[in-house]
């Protein structure tokens, strides 16, 4: 089997500026953090494989999506606390500033996160929230956060993290993302709630395109609105349905090394970013569940250049689409690119 693309420590790629739209809170915690939180609160584990086998792809693991969805089974068993919740945010957004992610959307799941206590969804809304402010002023960077639900679980939980999240938009929660089995449930039925999350302020952002081919993808532009497809990389199995992405400008989260492990791209030095981009479609660079992937975005970053061909330049144009396709308002999105600009050029 191949291997994992290798933690790097080439300088250019790691000085770049960067800007993640897609990572999941739930797939970036630390392992020696898990390890102290089993150790701390009696979580049995079993001696072999070991913890970082089981939340963490191996190099003997299978590509495909039930290896690496298997891995969050077991990280489901360490939100313990309101203290282990806002740790681990704070953790997730000091790792992103340390790879210089200038700007971070963190997508979290509430419904993941309350379950092991048995915690209100409003709550663990609140503390994500407050871990997430406190960890921007203290490391420097711009976080926003998406609240997500599956399209695979009651329509009731969904219903209810949308009002809350549309509840916190003045405290940090710019965005919906559906995310799930896609391949079994189809996006419709959540139409009405999006159409209800957009009209309180809300952006919207789907996992399509990744699980299934590309009529999710058009599914989720033309009947939840959505403004960035979560993967898509499906997407050019249909020329009408790339068209339709080109027109609307939507922004697709590609992920590089998830979209290897989770079997949808076989080949990573194959992998359909350099086709995406000539067919002019608006593409970002994200790690997805940078603990259970073993990267950092820099890693992707040199993926893209050293193993897909993209040039230093048309990385920056990447790191600027990203900018560009943020949930960030106004100003402080002028000030982002704005600083994104400088920072390339000086690079």
């Amino acid at each position: 089997m191949e291997k994992l693309p290798a933690m790097i420590s080439d300088p250019y790629y790691q000085h770049f500026p960067k800007v993640e739209l897609h990572r999941h809170l739930e797939g970036s915690l630390r392992l020696g953090t898990m390890m102290e939180i089993a150790r701390q609160h009696g979580i049995t584990l079993p001696v072999k494989p070991g913890l970082g086998a089981l939340v963490q792809m191996q190099e003997t693991d299978s590509l495909d999506f039930s290896t690496f969805l298997s891995k969050f089974q077991t990280i489901r068993l360490f939100y313990r606390s309101q203290d282990i919740i806002m740790r681990v945010t704070e953790e997730a957004i000091a790792d992103a500033a340390a790879d210089q992610v200038r700007h971070l959307e963190l997508i979290f799941t509430p419904v993941a996160l309350s379950r092991a206590q048995g915690y209100m969804l409003g709550e663990v809304m609140d503390w994500v929230q407050e871990a997430a402010a406190a960890a921007a002023k203290k490391y420097g960077i711009r976080v926003a956060l998406i609240a997500s639900f599956n399209r695979h679980e009651e329509m009731l939980l969904a219903e209810e993290t949308a009002r809350m999240a549309a509840d916190r938009i003045d405290t940090g929660i710019v965005g919906l993302n559906l995310a799930g089995n896609e391949l079994e449930f189809s996006a419709k039925p959540f139409a009405g709630l999006f159409a209800e999350a957009r009209q309180a302020g809300l952006h919207i952002t789907i996992h399509a395109g990744e699980w299934a081919g590309a009529n999710n993808v058009r599914e989720a532009i033309e009947d939840l609105g959505a403004e960035r497809i979560g993967h898509g990389v499906r997407v050019l199995e249909d020329d009408a349905v790339v068209r339709l992405a080109v027109e609307r400008g939507t922004a697709f989260e590609v992920c590089l090394t998830s979209n290897h492990q989770t079997g949808v791209v076989t080949d990573l030095p194959r992998h359909p970013l350099r086709k995406m981009l000539d067919a002019g479609l608006n593409v970002t660079l994200n790690t997805d569940d940078p603990s259970i992937s073993r990267i950092r975005l820099t890693d992707e970053y040199r993926i893209a250049c050293e193993e897909l061909g993209l040039s230093h330049a048309e990385l920056g144009g990447l790191v600027l689409a990203a900018g560009q396709a943020s949930f960030l308002q106004g100003n402080e999105k002028r000030s982002l690119v704005a600083q994104l600009k400088k920072e390339l050029k000086e690079l």
